[in-house]
């Protein structure tokens, strides 16, 4: 039995083949789950982050292959169970039928077959990450932590880890990127789904993207944004002159073009900016009805192409700003 530490919560990952071991890719200290036979597992990480863990089916998860950890850091507002999504049926609340992570999750499983893909949902106190940052202090250093706690429920595997969020929970992203003076090795892809509202060119975040991305042509950034400069909720301007992800992609992309060569695509669905062959993302949606898209990229597989493009599945597990491919996952209840 390989022992490790989540937390302050140890418990064991079985090797495939002990005797005690209930069925093959049984994890120890997860239970099953009513939906496509999954593993979870549910904890308190202090101060204040709730760690929800989603495993394949034992019979999916194979000892031979890597583990893909999926890092899901979650909007203001919203629950885990919201965030995982289920069937809408009669009286239900909206938010569960905006996001579908859990069936994006199973896609990709469906079609990404040389991994064990986990994901992991993270929800701060107050279901605000920017919140949680604002009165933790020390809050940098927790999540490192953290981070590394969930890498470490793996060990004795081969295991990267993908950073991944939508709206505030690019926050965590940014929170992270700021403790650390480099970006560690076994962080294989950072995923912004209109997200990226804390990136700041004088914080360093370029540099240490750049930084990241030139030392293994495996590691991939991508952002999924939207045209929101003149989007409005009763009359009003949501974003101000200098606020929202267009503008804050473009700089990104201004940034990021200084060192590296990037190429510009237009649509008349998006505008693209890639680079570092296909390392680099950067997608912006058009808006010519100056339409609210927030959770519009997100529910139009934007997470399966986060995890996907660049790579040889892209557009293989769903096409993103399509409809959903993932329809036949998402979970009754």
């Amino acid at each position: 039995m390989v022992h490790v530490q989540f937390g302050l919560v140890v418990f064991g990952l079985l090797a495939v083949g002990q005797a005690s071991q209930p069925a093959v890719g049984s994890l120890s200290g997860f239970e099953a789950s009513p939906h496509f036979g999954e593993q979870l597992r549910s904890d308190a990480f202090e101060p204040d982050v709730l760690v929800h863990i989603n495993a394949p089916a034992p019979e999916a998860f194979k000892a031979e292959r890597p583990v893909r950890v999926v890092v899901f850091a979650l909007p203001n507002g919203n629950t885990t169970a919201q965030t995982i999504g289920r069937r809408m049926e009669p009286g239900l609340d909206w938010h569960f039928d905006i996001q579908h992570i859990g069936a994006q999750i199973r896609r990709v499983r469906e079609v990404v077959t040389d991994a064990n893909i986990v994901v992991v949902y993270l929800e701060a106190k107050g279901r605000s990450w920017p919140h949680w940052r604002q009165t933790h202090p020390d809050g940098g250093a927790i999540l490192v932590r953290l981070i590394e706690s969930l890498r470490d429920t793996f060990k004795g595997s081969e295991v990267t880890v993908a950073l991944t969020g939508h709206s505030g929970g690019g926050s965590l992203i940014f929170g992270y990127l700021n403790q650390v003076e480099r970006i560690p090795d076994w962080i294989d892809r950072i995923v912004f789904l209109d997200a990226n509202y804390g990136y700041d060119d004088e914080q360093g975040h370029g540099d240490k993207l750049l930084a990241w991305l030139r030392t293994n042509k495996r590691r991939h950034l991508g952002v999924i944004a939207y045209d929101d400069r003149r989007i409005r909720i009763d009359g009003k301007l949501v974003v101000g002159p200098t606020g929202g992800t267009y503008r804050k992609t473009q700089r990104m992309a201004e940034r990021l073009g200084r060192d590296v060569d990037l190429k510009r695509t237009q649509t008349d669905r998006y505008e693209r900016f890639t680079g570092l062959g296909a390392q680099i993302e950067l997608t912006l949606v058009n808006n010519p009805d100056d339409a609210i898209l927030h959770t519009v990229l997100v529910e139009k597989n934007g997470l399966i192409h986060g995890l996907t493009f660049g790579s040889p599945w892209e557009d293989k597990a769903g096409e993103f700003f399509a409809d959903r491919a993932y329809d036949r996952w998402i979970q009754p209840f």
